[in-house]
């Protein structure tokens, strides 16, 4: 696979965990023994801990817009249609499963001109994966997708945003980028479109990435209010390889992606 440089990333955290334990050990022997010893325990946890993206540092007004697929089709066309009257482009999370079951919809998405994002090839629960398994979904989710609609997967969204350091390193190790999401619209739960749309839009602020279901009831009902709102408010919505910093950048502890110093 080819993919983002993530050099910037591992150097960041080198540099700033180098700092943090220097600041650790002073603050260690500063108190006595017992605490000394729970504090370092559970600032080095603290540094490890890896993230992946679920927002962006802009300055523009600029946000994100993903749609995840695990299950059903009826409402995907609507939606489908809906992006294309607002000519907005879109990144679409695809299981193999979901592609296996609609590999002419699978197609269409792509033709429509959005990017395909990977989501695991049988949808599991990664943090129950070894490295090797979560490699393995990956991999096979990747060869499905350029399989059947030419793209090469570049972005990577956990199911069930389930994740662990593991999971991270894997995607470190084939290139690819994991992207959650800051934004829920919790339009799977079946909320009519004025309260999907006034969710979202109460979260909105340049760079946050919004999810929605590929397969939502009112999903396409919502995105007119949202859409019509912040194209009105001098937003530009666009799929998440174009929201990313291209420059050197890192992933803070709060999973904002920012600008490398």
């Amino acid at each position: 696979m080819f993919f983002l440089d993530l050099r910037g990333r591992k150097k960041y955290i080198f540099l700033l965990s180098i700092g943090l334990l220097f600041m650790i050990l002073v603050g260690v022997f500063s108190l006595d023994f017992g605490k000394g010893s729970n504090y370092l325990a559970s600032q080095v946890s603290a540094i490890v801990k890896l993230q992946p993206i679920y927002r962006v540092a802009k300055e523009q007004k600029q946000v994100g817009i993903s749609f995840d697929a695990t299950w059903g089709s009826e409402y995907t066309e609507e939606i489908l249609n809906k992006l294309d009257a607002y000519q907005v482009k879109a990144t679409f999370f695809l299981p193999n499963t979901w592609i296996t079951e609609y590999p002419e919809l699978s197609k269409e998405i792509a033709q429509r001109g959005h990017e395909i994002g990977l989501h695991s090839a049988t949808h599991p629960h990664f943090n129950t994966l070894s490295a090797a398994g979560m490699e393995q979904e990956i991999q096979d989710n990747y060869d499905k997708i350029k399989e059947i609609t030419g793209q090469s997967a570049r972005l990577f969204r956990p199911p069930f945003n389930e994740y662990n350091n593991t999971c991270i390193e894997v995607c470190d190790k084939l290139g690819v980028l994991p992207v959650l999401w800051s934004v829920d619209s919790l339009d799977w739960q079946g909320h009519a479109a004025k309260e999907i749309s006034a969710t979202v839009l109460s979260q909105i602020t340049p760079g946050e990435i919004m999810l929605f279901d590929s397969n939502g009831k009112h999903t396409a009902q919502s995105l007119d209010l949202i859409f019509a709102s912040l194209l009105e408010d001098g937003y530009q919505i666009v799929p998440l390889s174009r929201l990313l910093l291209q420059e050197e950048s890192y992933i803070d502890y709060g999973g904002t992606q920012r600008v490398l110093p």
